[in-house]
């Protein structure tokens, strides 16, 4: 089947001309003149007497500007990531963030003023019609800005963030953007970058995961001094912030940011690990379909059998539109413009950055989706996933700025939600038991990697920041903790492990999110309790999927999933629930396996 859609994203609607764009040079120094503007209003006297205009003022010029800066940070994440030889990309991105880093001082202030207001002002000014559906995000401020230190303190942090903190980040993308790794393709060699590099590790031929395997592990153990330096110090960094405002949880931070207690975290890992044996059991049955004693880490991902089908992008497309508006016109709808607008950007070529993900621009209201695509089943629930996360937005686009700051775990729920839409219809479609058998382990693999990569991954981070407080971490003690954590999540049940994972895995290296794995298993798991809903309901459901969307940015996950779905998250029943239907599809797997 011929290309018809394009396989590159359109920038230009946004803003003309990419990296050396005259429009978003304008907006961005329009950008600057609002924080001094913004700084004006919040950074008074103490002693300062309470008015309300000027509250007013800051709310909706804050407002505003987080809009805007979010619009321009979704703009050079893009230039980087199309081209990460784009120098003049990679100065924007500096300057944006010395530019968001001054908002983010200048927020200290706003948040003082917040705790500042006399408690008869605040009840008053949250019970009025322009605040009422801002009421959970400023009481949020309001209180966290109580556990921070002074805001002077809290600005100067923001400050050196900018070449300290977001500077190691930085460097890590630098690394990742000099990988270049050979390989042999019919009698040719050439060069891949890490994300073309990574889609080989997932090849249905052993022999090509294998080699590409070594070859990464090798490349990664090469850089492995620059990476441990920015994951030393990123930790270092994170900790002494946490010292100075007297947290002393390393959690505190990522849970208070995705707006979820200890206990839901707790119950949710229990539930998964109760039920691990039966994830055992797929990776071993695995390996005995691969003719394999023992999985290792390369196999894990493998497709099985010669049924794997390979899409085209247009298929994928079509495929994605059509099983969403079994569910939801709405959602099929939106999905078919981002495809038609060029919102999406898949092309297979050299110098894109790895991995997939989706940026919101709030301001333009628009959004863009970034992955690389070889036609597997994969990356058309990859699809899928990143469209769910698009969609979300487009959900959110009308609301205030504040209530549109949903936290990462609901944003992978509708992403997973998506993504489950199509998977379930793809093995429920199969035309024959191999297909069905090769869909539903592609389906099952997700199961694999949330509850055990990314367990690893939590594990990992939790012991790195142990040690860490007690001083630098090699990049050999690293890999270590690395093997630990994946043997103690995989039970010991695979072959060869990944040691270099820390340092070739982005997410740790982010530096907005930190602790950047549960949210994902969160999502998942929640997904699966709406998606049940949606099974029984239909297009029905559609209303009710919109309003829980439109809630995830203004409650806690608690609250969220107790006014949608009526059940209490600090407890096992929904998580058992939840991780069942996941075990339901490993034991459809194993019954028709079974020799």
């Amino acid at each position: 089947m011929n290309q018809t859609r394009s396989q590159v994203w359109n920038l230009d609607t946004i803003f003309s001309g990419g990296s050396n764009s005259p429009a978003f040079n304008e907006f961005l120094q329009q950008v600057e003149q609002d924080i001094v503007s913004f700084m004006e209003l919040v950074h008074k006297p103490s002693e300062a007497v309470f008015r309300a205009d000027d509250f007013d003022k800051a709310v909706t010029l804050m407002q505003s500007l987080t809009n805007r800066l979010r619009e321009a940070g979704s703009f050079v994440e893009c230039l980087t990531a199309q081209n990460q030889k784009d120098k003049k990309a990679v100065q924007l991105t500096g300057k944006f963030r010395g530019i968001h880093a001054r908002f983010l001082s200048s927020l200290t202030y706003f948040d003082l003023m917040l705790t500042q207001i006399p408690d008869d002002n605040w009840n008053a000014l949250l019970k009025s019609e322009d605040y009422r559906n801002l009421e959970f995000n400023l009481n949020e401020r309001r209180h966290l800005a109580s556990e921070k230190m002074a805001p002077e303190l809290e600005a100067l942090a923001n400050d050196l963030a900018v070449d300290g903190y977001h500077g190691w980040g930085a460097l890590y993308e630098t690394t990742v953007s000099q990988i270049q790794i050979s390989y042999e393709d019919q009698g040719e060699s050439r060069m891949l970058s890490a994300g073309q590099a990574f889609n080989k590790l997932h090849s249905a031929d052993r022999q090509v995961r294998e080699e590409m395997s070594a070859k990464w592990e090798a490349e990664w153990e090469r850089k492995e001094d620059f990476c441990a330096d920015a994951l030393n110090h990123l930790g270092g960094f994170r900790l002494q912030l946490y010292k100075g405002r007297r947290w002393d949880a390393v959690l505190k931070e990522p849970l208070a940011i995705n707006r979820m207690s200890e206990n839901t975290l707790s119950a949710m890992w229990d539930a998964i690990n109760r039920k691990s044996q039966t994830f055992l059991d797929f990776l071993q049955r695995k390996a005995q379909l691969l003719g394999l004693e023992r999985l290792n880490w390369h196999d894990v991902d493998a497709p099985l059998g010669k049924a794997s089908k390979e899409y085209s992008y247009d298929e994928a497309a079509e495929i994605i539109v059509e099983q969403f508006r079994k569910f939801s016109p709405k959602m099929a709808d939106f999905a078919h413009r981002a495809f038609e607008e060029q919102w999406i950007e898949v092309e297979d070529r050299p110098g894109k950055g790895p991995g997939g993900f989706c940026t919101s621009f709030p301001f333009s209201k628009q959004t863009r989706i970034f992955m690389t695509f070889s036609g597997t089943a994969s990356n058309v629930s990859t699809l899928a996933h990143e469209l769910g996360h698009a969609y979300h937005q487009y959900i959110m686009e009308d609301m205030p700025a504040l209530a549109q700051d949903y936290a990462m775990n609901v944003a992978e729920t509708a992403s997973t939600f998506a993504e489950l839409i199509v998977s379930d219809a793809a093995v429920k479609q199969a035309e024959n038991d191999e297909e069905k058998l090769t869909l539903l382990e592609d389906k099952i693999q997700r199961s694999i990697a949330f509850f055990l990569n990314i367990q690893a991954r939590f594990l990992f981070e939790t012991r790195f920041y142990e040690k860490r407080k007690e001083g630098l971490v090699s990049a050999v003690e690293l890999s270590e903790l690395m093997v630990q954590a994946q043997k103690d999540a995989y039970h010991n049940v695979l072959g060869e492990y990944h040691p270099h994972f820390w340092a070739s895995k982005m997410h740790f290296y982010i530096t907005e999110v930190p602790f950047y794995n549960f949210p994902y298993t969160f999502g998942y798991l929640f997904s699966f309790g709406i998606f049940a809903r949606a099974l029984k309901e239909g297009t029905d459901f559609e209303d009710k999927y919109i309003s829980l969307l439109q809630d995830t940015g203004r409650m806690t996950v608690e609250e969220l999933a107790h006014k949608h779905l009526n059940v209490d998250l600090t407890q096992p029943d929904f998580w058992n629930e939840a991780v069942g239907l996941c075990v339901q599809d490993v034991e459809a797997f194993l019954d028709m396996t079974a020799s």
